[in-house]
């Protein structure tokens, strides 16, 4: 094998060398191997070059005859003959064409080619031992040859396993940091949604309880004003049923009190004394024809110290559909009623457990047997009304569809919605046992005894009066302790034309002196401006219990002046 240059790619190329005859003068050009399967002629004596293109070969230097080749003397200049070498042992480089006389260039020397000597015949090479050859020179790159071609180059893109494990690594690295800052803004969102709903539970609490009035020391919502301590929620409406028969009329309270739970019926006799607009006395029964629900109604909150909702006026024929409606009522009773028409029987028993329709329900509620007190009659009442509550829906809406049905022109100050949302809660403590039905008991004059007005005011009324707003009178309750009738209503005028409201209480034991009492240390100013509307020395204003339904008291003894 002999090396006989490189391709375009710095690769040595070899050739099998053939055996030729050693001629010194003369040799035949050899067929050159092309890589690229070219053929093309070869000067004589001239090694293989990838890069040569097909061509003639050179003209030879002048002097320079057939097979020989010419060489320069470095000391003469001149050209001599030289023999002629066998190629086929020794590689001799090509020659270039001896360059024309220039004017001497700024670029540094190239390198000239190694000129071969001449050298004797070889010796035979000897069988076995291995040929000499000589490396063939490479092309001068051409113009344009500085730059690296792209078919020089071969690209293989092989997967980069390590840079794949790195970036692997960096997103699990990346995912998990993220899943744990998920996991952080998670809990804070749990917690601080936990912390909120416990607030808001807490303060839900809080707000019932302050509601309810069942803070100790705090008062409810209740009017939306300030109350005493110990003030309890409730809510009233005040009943009438008008008998449109034989006339009259009959007064209840029903009485819705949030704070314990329970429902009352408290039963008002016609006797009751109250007050007219005009502030002159008078009674309940003659208030409702006279005053109608307004001044009533203003006339019983003022007498009670209770805010009433509501009047709700109720004629005989509404009350006959009403229990209808509800399916009747079952209620135990203390009398026979007798039927209108003669020798019919009883259109009530007498009995327990009783069955009674809409018809037998109002002749049972307004019956009142020869020589009865009012209150027989007012109790039978009660009966009635407790048992159309145990039969009523104690859903709102289902009792105000109810009272809708009943086709009924309703009080302004009480509408269809309102009555039937009263009557459904009143409804629910009746149908679980929390109610009751009370009479409030009157003295002959009609006055509530103290002991009745707190009993009812501390029971059923929510346990205490209520805390006037700002700009509303000032209740006055008054005793007569003075011996004499005329100074009850004597005093009772003063105060009214001094914008006072009045609730009279009666007579009591006989005292020489009068005495003014308050028992809110608030109301200290308005006790002595009572004092002096009544024309009372100072000194009789002092702190002390103060009736249940007033601001003040006032008890007029022997030394009150009646004008």
């Amino acid at each position: 094998m002999q090396l006989v240059g490189y391709d375009e790619y710095g690769q040595p190329v070899y050739q099998q060398v053939q055996p030729q005859q050693q001629d010194q003068q003369q040799h035949q050009p050899q067929q050159q191997y092309d890589p690229y399967g070219r053929q093309h002629e070869q000067a004589p004596g001239y090694g293989y070059d990838p890069y040569a293109q097909q061509q003639p070969p050179p003209a030879p230097y002048q002097g320079q005859g057939q097979g020989q080749s010419q060489g320069y003397d470095y000391d003469t200049g001149q050209t001599g003959q030289q023999p002629a070498v066998d190629t086929a042992q020794q590689w001799i480089p090509q020659q270039s064409q001896a360059p024309q006389a220039q004017p001497p260039r700024t670029q540094p020397p190239q390198a000239q080619p190694h000129q071969p000597q001449p050298s004797e015949p070889q010796a035979p090479r000897q069988p076995g031992q291995p040929q000499r050859a000589v490396p063939g020179q490479r092309r001068p790159a051409a113009p344009g040859d500085g730059e690296y071609k792209t078919e020089q180059f071969s690209f293989i893109e092989e997967p980069d396993e390590d840079s794949e494990d790195v970036i692997d690594w960096l997103k699990f690295t990346e995912s998990r940091t993220e899943r744990r800052e998920e996991a952080r803004r998670r809990g804070r969102t749990r917690v601080v949604s936990l912390v909120v709903v416990l607030a808001l539970v807490v303060a839900g609490g809080v707000g019932y309880l302050w509601y309810a009035g069942k803070l100790p020391g705090i008062s409810g919502a209740g009017n939306g004003s300030a109350t005493a301590s110990g003030a309890q929620q409730r809510n009233a409406i005040v009943v009438h049923l008008h008998n449109t028969k034989s006339g009259g009329t009959s007064t209840a309270l029903l009485v819705d009190n949030v704070t314990t739970g329970k429902g009352t019926t408290l039963l008002l006799p016609n006797s009751l004394a109250v007050s007219n607009d005009d502030g002159t006395a008078t009674t309940l029964g003659k208030s409702v024809d006279d005053d109608g629900s307004d001044g009533t109604r203003d006339a019983l909150d003022t007498l009670l110290g209770a805010k009433i909702g509501g009047t709700w006026r109720l004629d005989t024929p509404y009350l006959e559909n009403l229990v209808e409606m509800v399916g009747n009522i079952d209620i135990d009773t203390d009398v026979d009623v007798p039927d209108t028409k003669k020798g019919a029987e009883p259109l009530v028993h007498r009995g327990k457990d009783q069955t009674l329709s809409g018809q037998m329900a109002v002749a049972y509620s307004t019956y009142r047997a020869p020589g009865e007190p009012e209150a027989k009659q007012l109790e039978r009442f009660g009966q009635v009304m407790q048992g159309v509550l145990k039969k009523i829906s104690d859903d709102p809406q289902a009792a105000t569809a109810t009272v809708k049905n009943l086709a009924q022109i309703l009080d302004p100050s009480l509408t269809d919605k309102d009555l039937g949302a009263s009557l459904a809660k009143l409804a629910a403590h009746a149908k679980k046992g929390d109610y009751s039905t009370q009479l409030l008991s009157v003295r002959s004059d009609g006055t509530i005894s103290p002991q009745a007005s707190a009993s009812v005011v501390k029971n059923v009324l929510g346990g205490s009066v209520k805390a006037p707003d700002q700009g509303d009178a000032v209740s006055v309750a008054i005793s007569n302790a003075s011996g004499r009738t005329a100074a009850t209503e004597s005093a009772r005028i003063a105060l009214v034309n001094g914008g006072y409201s009045v609730a009279v209480g009666g007579t009591a034991s006989a005292t020489a002196s009068s005495q003014v009492s308050y028992g809110d240390p608030a109301q200290k100013a308005k006790a002595e401006e009572v004092a002096k509307t009544l024309g009372l020395p100072a000194g009789s204003v002092h702190k002390g219990k103060a009736a249940a339904n007033a601001d003040v008291t006032v008890v007029l003894g022997q030394d009150y002046k009646v004008t």
